[in-house]
């Protein structure tokens, strides 16, 4: 459990570091190119987002080797250390002031992320859920997702990236499921990933979760799109490790306090995304307003 937690940790401060590498890289990018495979070709050419690109690869070897040890009600709860490391890691990149507003959000997600682990104290469990399982939550996690980006095209702005955000945690969520049972299937051989259906489920997911991404942190700010990410992966992967893995919790009182713990996450969520601190103008139309940006001192809110 402890070697899980590290690794788990470590790579909350990878996927904290790629977040702000790829906001940067994509802030400037035009609207016109969302969901468009160009936005992908045009970021494939910037040094910040093959950086990014290269701490995704690390955090999943780091969150792929905690699953293999440690259950998904656990560890992918933790992973949402990422979103108060990326605020941090944002405002000394983009120079920008985290003030007591900010700073006590910070400290609801990071309280709210011990009390729903330390809690609930999620154990047990398969290294696999069943075809049914499988069937109904992946089918319910697409359509989910389906929506969400059909309502996030007709937006603009912050709201689009909030939507497209949300979309891509429930993606990161369900990859995390299948990385899960990847890491059951390497335990029977090495040669036996490569015939598991749940390695290629967990490359598609992946890959569509990475192209939520980076529509989510071009359309708006990075305070707007990346509570939706961080926050929907351990929701979904906390529901899928009961639901479906078979791993238990706490019962009785310790419920109550968990729900606390999750209203604590939300709510540190919602005050950041509410900081005027952090609402100053965004980088993601083109023409003069663009230029001028970009010639300004970038903030957290770009």
């Amino acid at each position: 459990m402890v070697l899980s937690l590290a690794l788990a940790v470590l790579a909350a401060f990878a996927n904290a570091g790629s977040n702000v590498l790829q906001r940067d890289a994509s802030r400037r990018e035009p609207s016109e190119l969302s969901l468009s495979p160009k936005l992908t070709w045009e970021l494939l050419h910037k040094k910040q987002w093959l950086a990014a690109f290269g701490l995704v690869v690390a955090s999943f070897l780091l969150q792929a080797t905690a699953l293999g040890t440690g259950e998904l009600a656990v560890v992918q709860p933790v992973i949402l250390l990422e979103l108060p490391l990326t605020l941090v890691a944002a405002g000394i990149v983009f120079r920008a002031h985290l003030g007591a507003r900010e700073w006590a959000a910070i400290l609801l997600l990071t309280a709210g992320l011990a009390g729903l682990v330390g809690f609930l104290r999620p154990h047990g469990g398969q290294s696999s859920a069943g075809g049914l399982a499988w069937a109904l939550g992946g089918g319910l996690s697409f359509l989910a997702m389906a929506l969400l980006v059909a309502e996030g095209r007709v937006r603009k702005g912050d709201a689009r990236g909030a939507l497209f955000g949300v979309a891509a945690g429930i993606a990161f969520g369900l990859t995390a499921s299948f990385m899960k049972a990847m890491t059951g299937a390497f335990a029977q051989g090495f040669a036996h990933v490569f015939t598991s259906w749940s390695l290629y489920a967990m490359a598609v997911t992946g890959i569509l979760g990475m192209f939520l991404v980076q529509n989510a942190l071009q359309a708006g700010r990075l305070v707007a799109a990346q509570p939706g990410i961080s926050l929907m992966d351990p929701f979904t992967s906390v529901a899928w490790g009961v639901l479906a893995f078979g791993e238990r919790t706490n019962g009785g009182f310790y419920i109550a306090l968990a729900i606390v713990s999750g209203a604590a996450l939300v709510a540190g969520a919602l005050l950041l995304t509410s900081s005027p601190a952090l609402s100053p103008g965004r980088a993601t139309s083109s023409g003069p307003k663009q230029a001028t940006e970009a010639r300004e001192p970038a903030r957290l809110g770009p």
